[in-house]
């Protein structure tokens, strides 16, 4: 099949796939705010996030992509000040431990911190791609690194790590392979060669020994965890280190597979450490909800996206889509969390960990629905 052939395919599936997720019209959720702590913002889509986010009911948000330079940093602070959106820093890579760099990273931690950056983001290329001076590949629990991490914990900088990815991409891409069709999409997702990538396994560990090594630094383990195929693990990983939490950005699809009572149980036991999340990215020309899709996404797809998660955490409703259908063709069950859960969860949480005020209560209003404006 030829490749524009199978793009064609890929499109009309994730069409069908929106299509059948949009709500009914009289459709309506929990009038309770929401704090997405996570988001990718580009410079010069601040203003087009605001009105994406007021239009789904999301009061506050967190800005993982703030950039590792002094002039990008302190331009998307003040670009996401007006929306209350918090900015996270990064780390630049360059040199990588060459002499001198963690010192200059640990320096610029400190600069990020006084111009307001709420916390760091490590992306998913540690471990899988940077690489030390003598070429070798830099361990997400690389004790050269560790001067970085005790100083956003002086700091009280939480710092966002994104450890591996799907288990699935570290599988052959084959039709077999159950994400197949967003590893088409984006081939440079495989990390199933041996030769180049450590395995899921390894990554996972490393990811482990980080969070334990530093129990002074707040860590968010992003995407469930790092483990969204397995919630139980996940569990215990929060049981045994009280500065771990984990969002839900982008893996609805995965945790939603399991037994939704079981998955319930993680949510109570767990209600003060787990934060809503949905990685979407916004840039002046582009819109991700949640991950790349066949046909790029607008602003149209957004309130059938955001009401398949208040379906997901509010109803108990048994095989309903997920919000990120190229991610799976999979239906998923509702976990129905309590309303006093879902106050934790959709903002207090996020409020207690970022030391911010209660936002302010929206008015009733169907979700499915874009609220008016305030």
């Amino acid at each position: 099949m030829g490749m524009r052939r199978a793009s064609w395919l890929l499109w009309v599936a994730f069409a069908a796939c929106r299509s059948a997720s949009a709500p009914a019209p009289a459709e309506s959720f929990a009038a309770i705010p929401k704090f997405d702590v996570h988001t990718h913002i580009a410079p010069g889509g601040m203003a087009r996030a605001r009105k994406l986010f007021a239009a789904a009911g999301i009061e506050a948000a967190v800005n993982l992509s703030g950039g590792e330079t002094p002039e990008r940093l302190a331009a998307q602070i003040a670009a996401g000040a007006s929306g209350r959106i918090l900015t996270f820093a990064n780390l630049d890579w360059d040199g990588a431990l060459r002499p001198g760099w963690v010192e200059a990273q640990v320096a610029w931690l400190r600069r990020a911190r006084a111009l307001g950056a709420a916390g760091l983001k490590i992306f998913k290329s540690l471990g899988l791609t940077i690489r030390d001076p003598a070429g070798a590949l830099i361990a997400i629990d690389d004790p050269r690194l560790d001067p970085i991490f005790e100083e956003a914990g002086r700091l009280g900088m939480p710092v966002a790590i994104h450890a591996g990815d799907p288990k699935a991409f570290f599988e052959p891409v084959t039709p077999a392979n159950e994400r197949f069709a967003e590893l088409s999409l984006n081939p440079s997702w495989s990390f199933a060669d041996r030769s180049v990538f450590p395995s899921w396994e390894a990554l996972f560990g490393q990811f482990s020994r980080r969070i334990a090594r530093h129990p002074g630094t707040t860590f968010i383990g992003v995407h469930f965890g790092n483990d969204p195929e397995e919630p139980a693990r996940v569990a215990k990983l929060l049981d045994g280190n009280p500065n771990l939490y984990v969002d839900t950005a982008a893996r609805v699809g995965e945790i939603g597979r399991k037994p939704p009572e079981a998955l319930r149980a993680i949510f109570l036991a767990h209600r003060r450490r787990i934060l809503f999340g949905t990685d979407v990215g916004v840039g002046p020309r582009h819109l991700t909800l949640g991950a790349p899709e066949p046909r790029p996404a607008t602003e149209a797809d957004a309130p059938a996206f955001y009401a398949a998660h208040w379906r997901f955490f509010e109803t108990a409703r048994r095989g309903i889509d997920h919000p990120t259908p190229i991610q799976g063709s999979w239906k998923v069950d509702g976990i129905g969390l309590p309303p006093d859960v879902l106050e934790d969860f959709y903002h207090r949480n996020a409020e207690r960990l970022f030391h911010l005020a209660p936002l302010p209560r929206p008015g009733a209003h169907p979700r499915s629905r874009p609220p008016a404006a305030r």
